[in-house]
């Protein structure tokens, strides 16, 4: 923690934050603007968040001029579109370099739990917003030492999570009694153990090997090409598919709009199904869908407006025509046997030596797990199974005190979102808007609860993502923050050209 000699010019609350990821250091970055005191707890040696160890071929699923800091742009160096996973942490650690966030972060620090000390012995209820910090409460966070085992108690005015979704927590699938992994004879892993490798290593580990993987999102099909470039035909990696997707080729659809036209601007907000048919049309072209029998049952819409629309790897399609990749389609469920994976109703297994479970994680669980009280876990995980987090502007929840959550809730540019909720937080944090009472916010979460539910394909309403709102969600943090929503110049800009986070400049 970064030792303040100026204290009398700084606020006497102190923000912990738990995370060193994008999110973790842009509510870093903006305390400190306002004069906090934070402290970043982060459990790795290193920031980054989920770039810190991503599959060799992992390439940014965003533009880059869509992904990046409004204060800190891409150096002209970089000319790829799509960069890599070291040219985007080289682009994360300048950013904090250039801010000198890194003194304020503990590494090798995990946050074991959060327990909310209110003065009262917990006998009071807590359930307003009106006063961000309530003069006698505060957040007492265990962490341990993962070097040296040790365990500390931080007491902290404010908690800021910014854990993510996609890391530590493996969503493992449920078994048939008695086909369980402990079955199979062979090997099996989770993409998430996969990905810690460096690439020879990862080259090494699947060489030679029958290798089948479950799953069919961006994990998955980086892995197949990586397992086709190692063993090629003579041991073709089988992908097993419970659901096809749309993953888009390119981001010019026929070669004429940049997806960014299509769905990032006002007037694409408005014209959602038009636009998504013409987006379908090239996909299915292009992939050559109906040839290989995955077209999918829902609308390009439903994919994008969940947040599960990927990029392909290049040439992945023309891998499964050579016979490097084989698609096991529409698997609803599986079980293993001594010699692989066994499907429903089938009789003979997909004969494996390693399985590699690229199945996504449980965002919900690693959430839920750092609180020590049952009525918070209750608060984050809800009442109706959805898998969603109910935080009002994605950012707080209205019962939960003194505490935010950046970063769990999605859309296709995760870093300029998570950017201006961290505004947004700073600015309530500094006293410059208040939020509205616990009633109000609670209706407020249910109407945005029911577009998200209109749009989203149903299978995954629970990846809390906000893409087809997402002007609109920024429109309204604008407002509370006393910004003008309308961020470009003309009414022709305002409409047609695509925003991105250069408009949130200030």
């Amino acid at each position: 923690m970064a030792n303040f000699n100026d204290r009398e010019n700084r606020k006497k609350e102190v923000i912990g934050i738990i995370g060193a990821g994008i999110s973790g250091l842009l509510a870093c970055k903006y305390c400190i603007t306002k004069g906090f005191d934070p402290i970043v707890f982060e459990s790795e040696s290193s920031i980054g968040g989920v770039w810190t160890k991503t599959i060799g071929s992992t390439k940014l699923q965003t533009r880059k001029n869509l992904y990046q800091f409004s204060d800190f742009p891409w150096p002209d160096s970089v000319i790829e579109s799509f960069p890599d996973q070291q040219t985007v942490m080289d682009y994360i650690e300048s950013y904090a370099r250039h801010f000198d966030l890194l003194k304020y972060i503990q590494f090798h620090s995990k946050v074991l739990s959060l327990s909310y000390e209110d003065g009262d012995d917990g006998a009071g209820e807590w359930n307003s917003w009106d006063q961000v910090f309530s003069g006698k409460g505060k957040w007492s966070v265990t962490v341990q030492d993962t070097l040296t085992l040790s365990t500390q108690v931080y007491q902290v005015d404010f908690v800021v999570v910014c854990v993510g979704k996609f890391s530590q927590v493996p969503n493992i699938p449920e078994f048939p009694p008695n086909k369980g992994p402990e079955t199979f004879e062979g090997q099996v892993i989770h993409s998430m153990d996969y990905s810690k490798m460096d690439s020879k290593s990862a080259s090494n580990f699947v060489k030679g090997k029958q290798v089948a993987i479950v799953g069919f999102q961006k994990s998955g099909m980086d892995i197949a090409m990586e397992c086709s470039t190692v063993n090629g035909v003579e041991r073709p990696c089988a992908v097993v598919i419970r659901t096809p997707h749309w993953n888009l080729p390119d981001f010019f659809p026929w070669g004429l709009f940049s997806l960014g036209y299509l769905y990032q601007s006002r007037f694409a907000e408005l014209m959602r199904w038009a636009f998504s048919k013409y987006v379908e049309s090239y996909i299915k072209h292009k992939n050559r869908l109906a040839k290989h029998g995955m077209v999918p049952e829902h609308s390009f819409l439903n994919e994008l407006s969940s947040c599960s629309a990927n990029i392909l790897p290049e040439g992945f399609y023309n891998r499964v025509e050579e016979g490097s990749i084989k698609l096991i389609k529409k698997a609803e469920s599986f079980g293993f046997s001594k010699e692989g994976i066994l499907l429903e109703g089938q009789s003979e297994p997909i004969k494996s030596d390693l399985v590699i479970l690229a199945t996504g994680f449980n965002g919900i669980d690693k959430l839920k797990s750092i609180f020590k009280a049952p009525k918070y876990q209750k608060f984050i995980a809800g009442s109706d199974d959805s898998g969603t987090v109910s935080l009002y502007r994605e950012c707080i929840h209205p019962r939960i005190p003194q505490l935010a959550v950046i970063g769990f809730s999605q859309t296709t540019a995760n870093l300029y979102t998570s950017e201006i909720r961290c505004r947004w937080l700073a600015e309530l944090l500094d006293g410059k808007f208040k939020v509205p009472n616990t009633k109000m916010m609670e209706k407020d979460i249910k109407e945005w609860d029911k577009y998200k539910k209109r749009y989203s394909y149903k299978k995954y309403y629970r990846r809390s993502c906000i893409t087809p709102l997402h002007i609109w969600h920024n429109d309204q943090l604008c407002k509370d923050m006393g910004w003008n929503p309308k961020r470009k110049k003309g009414f022709w800009a305002e409409w047609f050209e695509p925003y991105g986070p250069m408009d949130y400049t200030g």
